[in-house]
């Protein structure tokens, strides 16, 4: 069964930073490409960011590119994302998904880990 649960998520004030983690199993991590999306209230879903199998690409959306850095552990099956310089407007909840959502391949996610911003 493949399982995909992120943790790392809390409420930081503006210009703060925090630390995503989404911990893989039931499947052969280092052979998926993996991507982060975000969801506000309200609103669909956001692509953040993705990264190839191997680690050597690595993909932000305007949003966030220059403040949030994607990586991956493979021998940890553990995914990243180190978000710094945080607005109010990354408020969201956060989850991984097992391949590039951006191409449409969001057949598996977590259930989210919430990251609130406040002034």
């Amino acid at each position: 069964e493949v399982q995909l649960v992120e943790s790392g998520g809390g409420m930081v004030q503006s210009g703060g930073s925090l630390r995503l983690s989404c911990a893989a199993s039931g499947f052969t991590f280092s052979n998926y490409d993996m991507s982060w999306v975000r969801q506000a209230p309200g609103k669909g879903p956001e692509w953040v960011s993705e990264i190839t199998s191997g680690g050597a690409n690595r993909y932000y959306s305007g949003a966030v590119k220059g403040r949030f850095t994607i990586s991956r552990d493979n021998a940890k099956n553990t995914l990243y994302l180190q978000m710094n310089s945080l607005k109010p407007e990354d408020t969201a909840l956060y989850y991984c998904n097992r391949g590039r959502f951006a191409l449409g391949q969001n057949a598996y996610r977590g259930q989210g880990t919430q990251v609130t911003v406040f002034l």
